[in-house]
């Protein structure tokens, strides 16, 4: 049998290993089936060599462990670079693997006492905003001689962008990034040798608002939430291979100068002024550098100083435009076919001096114009003032938008000299650059889009914090949106090292308050007098669902370890309970958010009962929390929260529960959230609320019924008590609201709102319509979970279960997922009926729980390997279910 292969070790959830923020980064390692992939094949021990300078040592450790292995040596220092790779033992004849490749890690500076640079800021404070932004620059003489090592370690308050001798560093957006700035700000760390040459180099970094200055929030928002002044913080640390170090570290020997962007915001855009513009000043020499001002060191916030584990955000693909439109108004529009968030680079573009070319964004026509209202009064436009010669390859640097359609001012197809054309412009499209892991594919192409849609919301709202919406004056970081869509997130990417750096600002803002109430925003900057902070389920339970999640994921138990804090305090201490222990039920709860039937300005108006929707989610959250105190060995909790959990379950039964199993909130959220969360005891009563459930689905013609809390889960509940079809019928309805009804109407992304745009083409009438929110695609999680049959058996993907479920119309589906431990792959299809066929990729060291449709009751463990199984299975069995109305009114089929 032949042995796997291994890749290279990674480091902690980092992605690359440069300026990691542990001394003692876990190290992980997959198994490559592109090869094929070694039968039953477990791993027994393994060997890993770390260098370390001259020195290289090797350690074995007797473990099946492969993901999290404990870093086996002394800690890092700051600065300090290491190199590790590893081999396995395991198989039949607990042979060795051949070795991985190398993978090197350094360590960033754990020590604000390893910085020397000073915090630099313009000469005179600006007093008023939007600030403009800055240029700083600094020149330094290298002695001839090759570098052996240079690193810059830099970050600001606002966001940056970085050259060295003309070329810009690294190819980040938006840096450093959101975050609880008062709590924590991330610094970077690049590898600039490359860019370094003998003699005279210079630095230069422009800094703009980003989130730390701009306005935030709504109504036109609050300006200053974190800070009135640009700065910049860096140093560039230079080894040469012979010969005295060299650091470059700010302080008030550099120079400034106003930058040609007149302003930039995340809400109204960027405006670049070409005739402000200083060719050069990038690079060394500069002529001008006589007319820019001193510089003035100012006190640095008194923040933790944090190296990321997330990746930064970045250009992840380009996409071109496919249509220009001339509207009934005489407007020009360019529509790029996709709903997007990033920026769109002018190619060329040449105009008279002073002439105005204006981008306005947006993400749905509507009566033939560009469909502005839903931004409120974000403009959402970026200008570019000419200085009469050809402008190239031009980007707003510090902003971007969320948009399909741009309507362009001041640029027309029809000028003589220099025409608007397809080829003029390319959207960018930018987000967190999240490492992909997880594939879906079935045989329904709708189906398909659905998928393609929610995974396309995910990018454009990842985008440094996971926010709600990336286009209006919003982009918050919503709790409960992140809440419901997490477990369809990290199948899609790995967000491990995102999310939990965001728990960790989450964490810092609620601990803050002195109740431990999360707020519903992270980072928050929300005004208190706009929207005080008051305990809310569903969004504030986060601080337990979502380390909860992430540990299911990744079997990372310090996620559990670092947030519990933040859980036990939100249980204990920031719920607001009554005399029964369950929620005080004169607090106002969201629930279930944009139910369909609620008025478009009462988003809140739902069918389901918010107290009922809030003790549901309390009595699943506390036997949540009973199972993480249990396996930290936080015993005395675990005990306290089991008791507690089985004292709400009984009451929550007393409360809500009838003695036949039906809930006293009727609805299908209710149920559902009954069925999933096991908050029956009698198995009768909770078919008996299943089949309720279907009654009600059958009634409502199989449109959708539910909002944020119950749409995560009905698909689920349908399947676990037993009327999986009803849940495929659901998915296929085409009627609004459904999951279809978008895509009839050609969205490209998931959609606030069940009808964000009406049937007659025109937007809500609502407030608070968006064309992109990934909260309503958590329907996704069962395509991974039932359709494509895919799921953790325990933390982590070490045991996997397969257990597909084919319905409706669909006739094939599957899954990749890059587990932990390597790429999991399980496709299926129906032929000639009920000719089951299952083919599966099981990666070594894990194995798999097989359950084929049919045969509920029979399991097959399997361990590594390739596999294919049969089975006899109709499929088409009750399909397609009729819907329960009248009989002279009874509707046809519109299911897709």
């Amino acid at each position: 049998m032949s042995q796997p292969t291994l890749t290279p070790p990674s480091f902690e959830q980092h992605p690359t290993g440069l300026g990691i923020g542990f001394p003692e980064p876990r190290i992980s390692w997959r198994f490559d089936a592109t090869e094929g992939t070694a039968a039953n094949w477990q791993q027994t021990a393994y060997e890993i060599e770390v260098g370390r300078g001259d020195n290289t040592q090797s350690y074995t450790v007797k473990s099946a462990e492969s993901a999290l292995a404990p870093w086996p040596t002394q800690p890092l220092q700051s600065r300090e670079v290491a190199k590790a790779r590893v081999r396995a033992y395991g198989g039949p004849g607990n042979e060795t693997t051949e070795w991985s490749a190398w993978s090197t890690v350094e360590a960033g500076l754990f020590d604000r006492k390893d910085w020397s640079a000073r915090a630099i800021t313009t000469p005179v404070k600006q007093k008023e905003g939007p600030l403009r932004p800055v240029r700083f620059r600094k020149t330094f003489t290298l002695s001839s001689g090759a570098v052996s090592r240079a690193r810059l370690y830099i970050t600001s308050l606002g966001v940056f962008q970085a050259y060295i001798n003309g070329e810009p560093v690294g190819d980040h957006c938006m840096a450093p990034g959101w975050t609880s700035y008062c709590n924590r700000l991330n610094y970077e760390v690049f590898d600039v040798a490359s860019l370094l040459r003998d003699g005279e180099n210079t630095i230069a970094v422009e800094v703009s608002e980003g989130w730390w200055a701009t306005r935030l929030g709504f109504h036109g928002g609050r300006r200053f939430i974190y800070g009135d002044e640009l700065a910049l913080f860096a140093q560039l640390e230079v080894t040469p291979e012979q010969g005295d170090a060299l650091v470059v570290a700010t302080e008030s020997s550099w120079k400034s100068h106003q930058s040609a962007i007149l302003r930039s915001e995340i809400y109204d855009g960027e405006l670049y002024d070409a005739r402000e513009e200083q060719d050069g000043w990038k690079s060394s020499p500069f002529a001008l550098e006589s007319s820019w001002d001193a510089t003035r060191e100012i006190e640095f916030p008194d923040t933790q100083l944090v190296a990321p584990n997330a990746p930064p955000v970045r250009v992840t693909e380009l996409v071109n435009p496919i249509e220009i439109i001339h509207t009934p108004s005489g407007k020009v529009i360019v529509d790029f076919g996709q709903n997007l968030v990033g920026r769109v680079r002018i190619h060329s573009l040449k105009k008279p001096a002073g002439h105005s070319t204006v981008l306005t964004h947006a993400e749905i026509l509507e009566n033939k114009e560009l469909g502005t209202r839903p931004l409120r009064v974000a403009k959402c436009q970026d200008e570019v003032i000419s200085a009469g010669q050809e402008i190239r390859d031009w980007v707003p640097r510090f902003t971007f938008h969320g948009f399909r359609y741009v309507q362009v001012d001041g640029w027309s197809p029809d000028d003589a000299d220099f025409p608007l054309t397809l080829q003029s412009l390319v959207a960018e499209v930018m987000h967190t650059d999240l490492k992909r892991s997880g594939w879906f594919n079935c045989s329904h192409p709708m189906v398909n889009k659905l998928h393609q849609n929610a995974t396309w919301g995910m990018r454009g709202n990842f985008l440094s914090v996971p926010t709600d919406c990336p286009q209006r004056d919003e982009r918050l970081g919503w709790t409960g949106d992140l809440q419901i869509f997490a477990p369809s997130a990290s199948f899609l990417y790995n967000t491990a090292g995102m999310l939990s750096d965001w728990l960790q600002d989450f964490s810092a803002e609620q601990l803050a308050h002195p109740k431990a109430i999360p707020p519903l925003v992270v980072p928050n900057v929300i005004d208190e007098s706009f929207w005080p902070t008051f305990p809310q389920a569903v969004w504030d339970d986060i601080a337990v669902i979502l380390p909860w999640t992430l540990y299911q994921c990744y079997g990372d138990i310090n996620i559990l370890r670092h947030q519990y804090a933040s859980s036990i305090g939100w249980l204990d201490r920031g719920v607001q309970r009554g005399p029964d222990r369950l929620w005080d039920d004169t607090l106002f709860q969201l629930g279930d958010w944009l139910d369909p039937t609620a008025p478009p300005d009462q988003p809140g108006n739902a069918r389901t009962d918010g107290t009922l929707v809030a003790d549901a989610y309390l009595v699943y959250i506390t036997g949540i929390q009973a199972r993480i105190s249990s396996i930290l060995g936080e015993t005395a909790d675990a005990t306290r929260y089991e008791s507690d959990y089985k004292a709400l379950k009984s009451r929550f039964q007393t409360k809500y529960i009838s003695p036949t199993g039906l809930l006293i909130g009727d609805t299908q959220t209710a149920l559902s959230l009954a069925i999933v969360f096991d908050l029956h005891d009698d198995p009768q009563q909770a078919a008996a609320a299943g089949d309720r459930l279907a009654r009600l689905v059958r009634i409502s013609k199989f449109q959708v019924s539910t909002g944020f809390a119950g749409t995560p889960v009905i698909t689920h509940a349908l399947t676990k008590s037993g009327h999986h079809q009803l849940a495929y019928r659901m998915l296929q309805e085409s009627n609004c609201p459904s999951w279809m009804y978008p895509i009839r109407m050609g969205a490209t992304t998931v959609w606030e709102r069940w009808d964000s745009m009406l049937p007659d083409g025109s937007i809500n009438p609502g407030e608070m319509t968006s064309f992109n929110h990934y909260a309503l695609g958590s329907i996704i999680n069962w395509l991974h979970k039932t359709v494509a049959g895919v799921s953790p058996l325990e933390p982590g993907w070490r045991q996997i279960l397969v257990k597909p479920l084919p319905g409706g119309t669909v006739t094939s589906a599957e899954a990749k997922y890059d587990t932990p431990y390597g790429r999991l792959e399980s496709s299926w299809v129906v032929k000639d009926g009920d000719q089951f066929k299952l083919e599966l990729v099981v990666p070594p060291n894990s194995s798999a729980k097989v359950v084929l449709p049919g045969n509920q009751k029979e399991e097959k463990i399997v361990g590594s390997g390739r596999y294919t199984f049969t089975a006899t299975y109709n499929s088409q069995v009750g399909w397609p279910p009729k819907a329960q109305v009248p009989p002279m009114f009874a509707p046809g089929d519109t299911f897709v």
